[in-house]
This record gives C-alpha cells, structure tokens and sequence, in this order.
C-alpha cells in the first residue's frame, strides 16, 4: 500500500529521502528532559476515560507475550514477527524496569474496566535514528479500531512535556528541522524541542492517529526492511511525524496550538 494520498488540492510530497546518516547530522542547541528521566517508582498512574497508563512490572510478563505473539500487532514492528519464546518478550520488557526505567518513559495501557494489559506505548528510544527522542506504542488486536491509539497519545504526551527539561546540544538529522530553523535574526540559537514517531508507508492507521494527536508529517526516508532481510528489492518507505514539545498543548482530549 502506498503513503496516505493527498488530496488534489494539498501539495504532493517530495520523493522519499535516503536513511539517516549520523556522519550528516548537524548539532543543534535545544532542551530535552533531564536525565535521569524519573523511576518508576514516582510515575503516577494516568487515567483516560477508557485507559489506565501506569509503570510496567515483571508480572506484566504474560500479558506481553501475548501482544507480542499476535502476527497482525508484530508485522507493523522492526522484527516483522511475532516472539517465539516468552523469554524474547522479557527481554524486551526489561528495559522498562527498574534499574533501566530510568532511560525510558514507557507505560502499560490497560483496559479500565477489567485492568488488563492490552498494549504498551510511551517514548522507548531517547535517540531515534533521527536525533530526537521517539514515541511509539503497541495494542492487542481486538482493541483496534475504537480510537484508543489517540486515547492513548493525549492522555502520555502532556506527561512527557511535563518532564523536567535541561538545556541540551544533541546531533540530529537536519530534515528534522525546517529551513533556517535556529539561526532567526535576532533569536538564540536554539531550535524548539520535538518528538519523533517513526511509521511503515501501509499503516495509514496509525498516521491517522499521530495526526489527531497534533504531529505532523515532515519526512519520508528509504531503508531496507528489516522483516524481510536485505537486498535491493528489499526496502521500505518509513513516513515520519514529529511533535513539537511546548509548541501544541494537549488538553481535554483536543490538541490546540
């Protein structure tokens, strides 16, 4: 399936770029939260209408193991298929666990009225292969369709800007930024702070939920698909989205400027 076609009136997109190269990036002055990023320990609970998002534990083991044995969530990750063992699914819970919590800002979405886990989402990479820190999230099949992916964003996003922030020089891609971004007449240097979301050209889906949680399209790159191997006839599209941290406020499930 190809990118999300534009109207006839909306401007076409370029052509897709190549992959990130971080011998390219540029370093720009920003701010980003403070590291450590907080402990579980002293992540409150964040409730929706229909959502509860809170810490993961090591007994969120099983509950894991199915999401992530469900071919239909897995096609849409890095790995393209679902976990074999429940010892593959540990691994990747435990970075979200004390000691390692601290690099991460992960939680279990769970259902609220039964307090089931039926995904995970929240910011997992604190350097995307674009720079920036990069959101992502991952709910079970049968949950699919009801709007929670959104629920989920504008109930985690005003958590994450609420972070603590430090001032900060990091390397990025500069197809992040827009053209003179940072170098304005007059201003300081510092370019505003944004969040990456990373999607697959097919999942129309889930762009369609990152649009209604107020990010934008600004790049779509090529690379090798990594659920298929490699080889030239091998690749694929990657649209790409950012938020702009303290630029767009999430409130009362609306996102305004």
């Amino acid at each position: 399936m190809s990118p999300t076609v534009e109207s006839s009136s909306a401007p076409s997109r370029p052509a897709p770029g190549p992959e990130p190269d971080p011998a390219t990036f540029v370093r720009v002055r920003t701010t980003l939260p403070r590291r450590p990023l907080p402990p579980n320990a002293t992540r409150q609970p964040i409730v929706t209408e229909r959502l509860i998002l809170r810490v993961l534990t090591i007994d969120d083991l099983p509950a894991l193991y199915t999401l992530r044995t469900q071919p239909e969530v897995m096609h849409w990750t890095s790995v393209g298929v679902p976990d074999q063992t429940i010892e593959e699914s540990k691994e990747k819970l435990l970075p979200f666990l004390t000691p390692r919590d601290e690099g991460t800002f992960n939680f279990a979405i769970c259902d609220r009225a039964s307090g089931d886990l039926i995904g995970l989402g929240g910011s997992h990479n604190y350097r995307s292969s674009l720079g920036w820190p990069e959101v992502g999230y991952m709910i079970r099949k049968e949950y699919w369709g009801r709007g929670l992916g959104t629920e989920f964003l504008r109930a985690w996003l005003p958590a994450w800007s609420a972070l603590e922030r430090e001032e900060a020089e990091v390397e990025v891609d500069a197809r992040t930024m827009d053209e003179g971004e940072g170098k304005e007449e007059g201003g300081d240097g510092k370019v505003r702070e944004r969040l990456i979301a990373i999607t697959a050209d097919a999942n129309d889906r889930s762009q369609g939920v990152l649009k209604k949680a107020g990010f934008e399209w600004f790049l779509t790159w090529v690379t090798g698909d990594s659920r298929k191997g490699t080889g030239p006839d091998l690749m694929i599209e990657l649209p790409s989205y950012r938020f702009f941290v303290g630029g767009k406020k999430v409130d009362g499930g609306e996102v305004t400027a």
